[in-house]
């Protein structure tokens, strides 16, 4: 077994090397996320080399590790997302495009499964649905050398696609285990009303507070006061996420939430650089946590389910109908050429933590012919196909975030100053 050093040792590692694997990435445009789990399938090999074979409590380790890592991803991509009337288009377009992608893919993967492996309906859809979202943990880091409007596009449909996916996710569980369809949809909709209202109260008040706070560990504690209501609101069957997206529109966007008379309880100079040291602690947090999760991953795939032909084809054909789908969606919404859009529909972090639910929260729905080497393969399928479409358009793998924050401080400044 290993001991504390060598652990210390190893964690110090792995992010040194996924530093150095994302500007790799930059150059190459193969996204990061993939090469990390590549990582961790290969310290797999070197674990059981060495003799200090599984990690304990790995299930749990990976649930923990993404539901913070998700959260920070949504916070870091809601904190520089302008809102204003002229992206009201782009916006509904965006969320449009999101829940009708999900709707048409979980279908039709839902489709397969039961064709291939035997489901039932309920059962098909609860493991399909991960596999309709898109990762925006995977499309955030990598669409930055796209156009505005695109790169707007990206952010909002993955932001979008995590949310209404979670949401779908649990929907489809209370049906499967037992629920009528009627009343669990009725317990949606008022989840979800109840979802919208909580998330601006509580984002109000945390704003409000937040400025009047001028102690050092400010950060830390607003952070850790969004991770409880997080926890809180998803044992009571709510959808937080929605209020972490909202927090960080509104500390981005002041002026919108806070309109007319409101105004005058905000400090637009204190918000300013709250936004500033909210955008790097969470892009450093995001960062380091998105790195474990992933080489985590790797770390739990056998790789001996991969020589499983049946798996591959599955896997193929589900990637097949994601994107023949995703051409008709946004067809449809957009009319016109999509350009490099049509291929950004990576699967990642959130279909794997999902997944994870299901064997841990979930036993009485698990399906013993359904192996964990599908998500790698779909993974690995449509992570490539993005880095392929950026490749051939000539853009580089970069952060959208990071492209974006000096546009952001310079209209957040402005604001200040009106």
């Amino acid at each position: 077994m290993p001991n504390t050093y060598s652990l210390v040792i190893a964690g110090s590692l792995v992010l040194i090397a996924s530093y150095l694997i994302s500007r790799f990435s930059r150059k190459t445009n193969i996204p990061s996320p993939l090469i990390l789990i590549v990582l961790g399938m290969i310290l797999r090999v070197v674990m059981q080399r060495v003799g200090w074979g599984e990690v304990p409590n790995q299930a749990l380790v990976l649930e923990v590790l993404g539901t913070v890592g998700l959260i920070f991803i949504v916070l870091e991509a809601a904190l520089d997302l302008k809102l204003s009337r002229d992206k009201a288009g782009m916006i509904f377009k965006s969320l449009a495009a999101a829940v009708l992608g999900l709707g048409v893919s979980a279908g039709a993967i839902a489709w397969i499964f039961q064709l291939t492996m035997g489901m039932d309906w309920p059962q098909a859809f609860v493991y399909s649905i991960p596999l309709g979202i898109l990762s925006s943990a995977i499309i955030i880091p990598s669409v930055g050398g796209l156009p505005e409007r695109d790169r707007e596009f990206a952010v909002y449909e993955s932001t979008f696609s995590d949310i209404a996916g979670i949401m779908a996710f649990y929907l489809a569980i209370s049906i499967a285990e037992g629920g009528q369809a009627v009343v669990a949809m009725r317990g949606f909709g008022v989840n979800f009303l109840l979802t919208i209202a909580l998330a601006f109260a509580l984002g109000y008040g945390l704003l409000l507070v937040l400025q009047r706070i001028r102690s050092g560990a400010k950060l830390a504690l607003t952070l850790s006061v969004l991770l409880l209501i997080y926890s809180v609101q998803k044992m009571a069957g709510l959808s937080p996420l929605i209020l972490i997206l909202l927090f960080g529109l509104m500390v981005g966007n002041p002026k919108l939430f806070f309109p007319g008379r409101l105004r005058k309880h905000i400090d637009p100079v204190r918000l300013h650089e709250i936004h500033e040291d909210f955008h790097l602690v969470t892009l450093e947090s995001a960062f380091v946590i998105r790195t474990f999760f992933f080489v985590m991953f790797g770390v739990s795939i056998v790789l001996a389910s991969l020589a499983d032909v049946q798996l591959v084809l599955i896997s193929l054909t589900v990637s097949v109908a994601i994107y023949a789908l995703r051409w008709l969606v946004l067809l449809m919404l957009m009319r016109k050429s999509m350009g490099t859009l049509l291929w950004l529909a990576p699967r990642g972090l959130i279909t794997i933590l999902l997944f994870f639910q299901i064997g841990s929260h979930h036993h009485d729905l698990v399906h013993p012919e359904f192996k964990e080497g599908i998500l790698l393969v779909v993974i690995f399928t449509t992570s490539i196909v993005m880095a392929m479409a950026l490749i051939r358009k000539g853009l580089e793998v970069a952060p959208a975030i990071e492209l974006a924050s000096e546009e952001a401080e310079e209209n957040t400044t402005l604001e200040a100053n009106d």
